[in-house]
């Protein structure tokens, strides 16, 4: 496991890396991403501390915007755990308004008495400067909706069976209300310690 993982940090590492801005045109429409934070290392190189895809058809890019650009943490679980940890680090109470959902109608008059609208805007800055700032990202091509699910939770898994992914001591995940970020070092809840990529596989992906 380790040695896979220490694989693909090297791969992932020598590949095209973008930050904030980025020229959303030379990344394909399809495919994965994997996520580096400043100062983060493991292996010797930038450690990655997410991976991710999407569903819909041609909308990586889309999703890396929603990521970095789109203020609306519902529309992006990184987002959300980005605000989470900002949130908690700082004992903040709003953190439980932060948690709700408010993608529906129903759900935005339900609660909207609760909410202060322009401090959840504030707090949406303070993530996309954090993102922006802190971020950086490489990108590969998968056109099939299968296979880019079946390659990110098996690269998720080898990330995070990794002894050596250890995050630092004040890498932000360490303030998440989150166990498993904490944990797996990873932004990530989903798709930890599962079945990862075959090692044929794996080697013939890497290749």
């Amino acid at each position: 496991m380790k040695n896979n993982c220490f694989k693909l940090h090297k791969w992932a590492n020598s590949l095209l890396v973008f930050k904030f801005p980025f020229d959303e045109k030379i990344i394909p429409l399809n495919g994965l991403y994997i996520l580096f934070e400043k100062g983060e290392m493991a292996h010797g190189a930038n450690r990655i501390v997410r991976i991710g895809t999407h569903t819909g058809a041609n909308q990586l890019r889309s999703r890396l915007k929603q990521h970095f650009l789109v203020e609306n943490k519902d529309r992006s679980i990184f987002r959300k755990n980005i605000g989470r940890a900002i949130l908690n680090k700082n004992n903040d109470p709003y953190l439980k308004l932060w948690e709700l959902d408010l993608t529906s109608k129903d759900a935005k008059e339900k609660f909207s008495t609760l909410l202060n609208i322009d401090y959840q805007k504030q707090i949406e800055k303070q993530v996309s400067d954090y993102i922006q700032e802190n971020f950086s990202f490489v990108v590969f091509q998968v056109e099939n909706k299968e296979e880019r699910l079946k390659i990110e939770s098996g690269l998720i898994s080898a990330v995070s069976l990794c002894p050596d992914c250890s995050s630092s001591d004040y890498w932000l995940g360490k303030f998440s209300p989150k166990e498993k970020i904490r944990q797996s070092g990873l932004w990530l809840v989903n798709e930890l310690y599962k079945q990862p990529l075959d090692e044929k596989i794996f080697n013939r992906f890497i290749r």
